[in-house]
């Protein structure tokens, strides 16, 4: 069995090596082959001749891309969304697709977090006043707003897709979609808090569409003391309406992980931004390699043999493993904890010097190693009398 595997998608090799000489097992003839590939380039020729997969979000995988392999059985994107896959075309040949839902929610909704620590620094906001509406209340949205609760961060959901479900749930007593008990607020409402997170999936048709969902129209509604983050994708914010705003001196406080029409950025925007990245919110270690896990675990499904590893067998340890607090939890504490694992700084930096030296698809692919706040285990003593970091994501001490 021939496996196709991303080249960015981390312990693929140590999660599929065996999986790839299943058939082999199975079959003396069979060859088994583990292939990497570049993502943005990958072709049909190359792929003729794969029975697996395993993509990351920029590759197209469509007609164009499979039309020459008539032996692919499964299709895995270890990533959240599905908008670079036509999934009618995989069914009409019958091909088994899995993405990873929810695998690098918990790096996203660090960012953002890590992002709101170093603005709060900049411009000495109290982060506990400020109240946060987010644009999407799915796996992102929703680990970000435990976070915000574990702070004690006031905020808002805007999804009117969940907020539907919700309703049509409550109305069938379908205890599936009733257990959602949050409660959406409009847009409008969301756009008004002081910042808005946006987290939502690429829709271009229907009845919530996304595509230019931050527009001309809305923006020039937005206060001058606000915070915009946008760590989804880059087509949800027109940003040419965005740098016009920018332009006329509006004091909008911009934070962009995703650019519209990428890997292409409009380099007129960047200065015009607080924090500028590219594309790697969702690219912590255990982010990535949840997403091979997943996709390990559904191919182990569909072959039905046994799950043999899993992610924590290839983990390494932090550089800072563990600390132990011995005072009461603070914003300077909380800044020191999330800059200590992750400063969204480092990243910005990379972006500003070297986006137009390596270019948008070299700066992810050679994204350096960051770990989530669950890799550092913190030791409470007595004298600090609060679970904060536990609640943020940070493990506890085994003792």
């Amino acid at each position: 069995m021939k496996i196709y595997f991303d080249e960015n998608m981390p312990f693929a090799k140590e999660f599929f090596s065996e999986l790839c000489h299943f058939n082999k097992i199975t079959n003396g003839n069979a060859k088994g082959e583990l292939v990497p590939f570049s993502g943005r380039t990958l072709s049909a020729e190359q792929v003729a001749d794969a029975d697996v997969l395993l993509v990351r979000s920029i590759t197209q995988v469509n007609e164009q891309l499979l039309h020459l392999n008539e032996k692919l059985s499964f299709v895995g994107s270890a990533t959240i969304g599905t908008d670079h896959i036509d999934l009618d075309y995989l069914a009409k040949r019958k091909i088994s697709f899995h993405s990873a839902p929810g695998c690098n929610a918990i790096s996203v909704a660090e960012y953002v977090l890590s992002a709101l620590v170093v603005l709060a620094e900049r411009y000495l906001l109290n982060l506990s006043s400020l109240t946060v509406g987010i644009v999407g209340g799915g796996n992102t949205g929703s680990r970000l707003s435990e976070k915000l609760t574990a702070l004690g961060i006031e905020y808002k959901i805007c999804d009117p897709l969940l907020e539907e479900k919700q309703v049509e749930g409550k109305v069938q007593n379908n205890s599936t979609t009733a257990t959602d008990k949050r409660s959406y607020v409009s847009l409008a409402e969301v756009l008004a808090c002081d910042v808005i997170s946006l987290h939502v999936p690429k829709i271009v048709d229907g009845k919530y569409p996304t595509n230019k969902l931050l527009n001309e129209e809305n923006l020039a509604e937005l206060r001058q003391d606000q915070i915009l983050i946008s760590a989804c994708r880059g087509d949800v914010i027109d940003n040419h309406a965005l740098l016009a705003l920018k332009q006329s001196g509006h004091g909008l406080k911009v934070v962009l992980d995703v650019w519209q029409g990428e890997p292409e950025v409009l380099e007129a925007l960047i200065p015009y931004t607080e924090i500028a990245t590219a594309h790697i919110a969702g690219y912590s270690l255990e982010g990535k390699a949840r997403g091979s896990e997943m996709l390990y675990q559904a191919l182990c499904k569909q072959l039905k043999i046994a799950v043999k590893y899993k992610l924590k067998n290839f983990l390494p340890s932090a550089s800072i493993p563990a600390i132990e607090i011995n005072q009461g939890f603070s914003q300077i504490l909380l800044n020191q904890l999330v800059k200590m694992v992750y400063d969204v700084r480092r990243d910005d930096a990379i972006f500003r010097q070297q986006l137009f030296v390596q270019g948008f698809d070299s700066l992810r692919k050679n994204y350096p190693v960051r770990r989530e706040f669950s890799a550092v285990t913190i030791t409470l003593s007595p004298n600090a009398k609060s679970d904060v970091p536990h609640r943020l994501g940070f493990s506890k001490s085994s003792n």
